[in-house]
């Protein structure tokens, strides 16, 4: 399956750019590249870049990374939620967390296994796709914070700026869309650590045989494809917060690994027996009802008592209805000069439909329903004919509806793939353990 995404590669050995475009062109859309890095902020401008793939030494004989460093740093700069993987041909420990701590997303080894280069790229990728996410829900300048008028959003609010300050672990509850990863960045922002790093794993797009190696590294040597060290997230977050998403669908025999790292205060690399100290603030978030998981045996009773000192719960959107007009006026305005349109008003008929309509999708469904009406809207106001909601669409008929077509979709998933679960998993774009579940929800 071709990922909707688009991959600049950068390296100053033109063989390696070909074998780059060879193979990544086989799963992403579109793939450039340069020998140059003097020409990445020229390509930027030219159209937009999802994930870049830059080496760390240019000039021959230099192994010390700086280089890539600096080209790191000058890609943030220009576009701060940019996601950048480094590769080097020299396997550097104390490098790779550096350049980790300043904001690359991956490190990746020369020469590349090329099936661990595609799943490290599609990761970035979704990576990418996240952070987009998230800034389509922040609000406009000047304000620094989520939209909040609500009793409920302002019940939120008003914990973060008591918790925030505080080194309390926390987690955060809430419907797909409801922006937990906002509150976790508003969180670290407002914290002691704000000064350094927010380090984020979606653990529902990692593949379950990397979960233990993405968190806590590894040796050279540990397994197979182990070429050199290699630093995990929480040491890539050390002194700053580490933000997993998605915790529900970490496995258990990496829960227990989890709570004794966070009881400990340390973690230990695969294939090393040397722990190694960390400091870390965790916040965690699940869209899942983790209290049932628990007392169905998937998740460890004594892990949760340890992530949630603190427990946020975030409300769909179908329960904080009064935020709604003001949440369509940050959208109309921010895609009107996304895609320089008129920002139109909505009509009070539509504004009806709005507010009748259950929002499966939260915050998320809203954002993509307005910049899609903004779009293709004839009038010089937005009506209900605009949006392309569901009639009569509340409740628990909305909810048969999103599962009846997840349902069909993971079925003709699986039937185009023959059955094969890695094949219809990628199909769908999730994991396999997420299909699993999936399968074991609609009985199929």
């Amino acid at each position: 399956m071709t990922l909707h995404a688009s991959i600049l590669v950068v390296d100053d050995d033109p063989d390696v750019l070909k074998a780059a475009r060879l193979l990544l062109r086989q799963h992403f859309d579109r793939v450039e590249t340069t020998e140059d890095p003097a020409e990445i902020e020229s390509l930027m401008r030219k159209s937009p870049i999802d994930v870049f793939l830059v080496d760390m030494n240019f000039a021959i004989g230099r192994n010390t990374g700086a280089e890539g460093l600096h080209w790191l740093g000058r890609i943030l700069m220009l576009d701060p939620d940019a996601v950048v993987v480094l590769m080097t041909a020299f396997g550097d420990l104390n490098v790779a967390v550096k350049a980790m701590r300043e904001g690359a997303a991956d490190f990746v080894l020369k020469p590349w296994q090329n099936d661990k280069l595609v799943a490290t790229l599609s990761v970035a990728a979704k990576l990418r796709q996240t952070r987009t996410r998230v800034n389509a829900l922040s609000v406009l300048p000047p304000a620094d914070d989520m939209i909040a008028g609500s009793s409920k959003m302002r019940e939120v609010m008003n914990v973060v700026s008591r918790v925030a300050p505080t080194d309390a672990n926390v987690l955060i509850r809430g419907e797909n869309g409801t922006g937990k990863e906002l509150i976790a960045r508003a969180l670290h922002r407002q914290s002691k650590r704000a000064a350094s790093v927010f380090v984020t794993v979606d653990l529902g797009a990692v593949a379950e045989s990397l979960f233990e190696s993405e968190l806590f590294g590894h040796m050279k040597g540990a397994f197979t494809d182990a070429v050199s060290d290699r630093p995990g997230r929480f040491q890539a977050a050390d002194g700053g917060t580490l933000f997993l998403d998605e915790i529900g669908n970490l496995p258990a025999p990496l829960q227990t690994k989890l709570l004794r790292a966070l009881e400990s205060r340390e973690v230990i690399p695969l294939g090393s027996d040397q722990p190694v100290s960390i400091d870390v603030r965790l916040i965690s978030a699940t869209n899942q009802p983790i209290d049932r998981l628990v007392s169905d045996g998937r998740f460890r009773e004594d892990l949760l008592y340890r992530i949630n000192t603190i427990d946020i719960e975030l409300p769909p959107l179908r329960e904080r209805l009064d935020d709604l007009p003001d949440l369509i006026e940050h959208f109309i305005s921010l895609y009107a000069r996304k895609y320089s349109l008129p920002a139109k008003p909505v009509t009070a008929n539509a504004l009806t439909a709005l507010r009748g309509h259950h929002w499966p999708g939260n915050v998320r469904e809203l954002s993509h329903a307005i910049e899609r009406a903004l779009i293709l809207s004839d009038g010089v106001e937005l009506d209900a004919a605009d949006f392309r909601l569901l009639k009569g669409d509340t409740g628990s008929e909305a909810t048969l509806n999103l599962d009846e077509n997840e349902r069909r979709m993971v079925s003709l998933a699986l039937e185009r793939a023959g059955g094969n679960i890695s094949h219809a998993a990628a199909a769908l774009g999730i994991t396999r353990s997420a299909l699993y579940r999936r399968i074991e929800k609609h009985g199929l």
